[in-house]
């Protein structure tokens, strides 16, 4: 896997052995941040389910001010941890081992928000709609994207936008 395009573009990065994390395609990753291109200089982004970190990262090569990474199993989190030394983004990030689900309540209850949120839940739990419905219910963030099966139908108010079998649904403040 590697960064696709900014600071560290070309640059690779690795997944923990075994299947526990489903990166995201190049070509999902890659639309993804087409979409939020406009924001990320300078933004506060949240990568929930941060798996090895590639969404945050590439927001970070591409211009984000800091990172919030939320993962939690601590085998994944190693693997963020020497994908962010590896990249020298110590200093722009933070790597938060716990429930990707309770993380928006606690972050909303101290009245922060982001800029940018990206969530990419392991598929087959519901994962993605219950994330989707936290947003709805107190946005954590002025654009809040979530990566899912395509065959998975989220709350409505998003713009889906499908890519073979994965799916991103991107939410916006009005």
């Amino acid at each position: 896997m590697r960064i696709i395009a900014g600071e560290w573009k070309g640059r690779q990065i690795k997944a923990p052995k075994g299947r526990v994390v489903r990166p995201t395609s190049d070509r999902a990753r890659e639309a993804w941040m087409s979409i939020v291109h406009p924001v990320l200089p300078g933004a506060r982004v949240l990568d929930l389910f941060a798996g090895t970190g590639a969404l945050g990262l590439e927001a970070l090569s591409r211009g984000a001010a800091f990172v919030d990474f939320v993962e939690q199993s601590p085998m994944t989190v190693m693997a963020l941890g020497e994908n962010v030394a590896t990249l020298g983004a110590g200093p722009r990030c933070e790597i938060h081992r716990g429930d990707a689900l309770a993380w928006p309540a606690r972050v909303v209850s101290r009245g922060v928000r982001y800029d940018v949120a990206f969530a990419d839940p392991p598929y087959h739990k519901d994962l993605a709609v219950e994330i989707a419905t936290c947003w709805l219910a107190g946005p954590f963030a002025t654009i809040f994207g979530v990566e899912h099966e395509a065959t998975t139908t989220l709350p409505e108010g998003g713009d889906v936008r499908r890519y073979g079998d994965t799916a991103i649904t991107i939410y916006r403040t009005p």
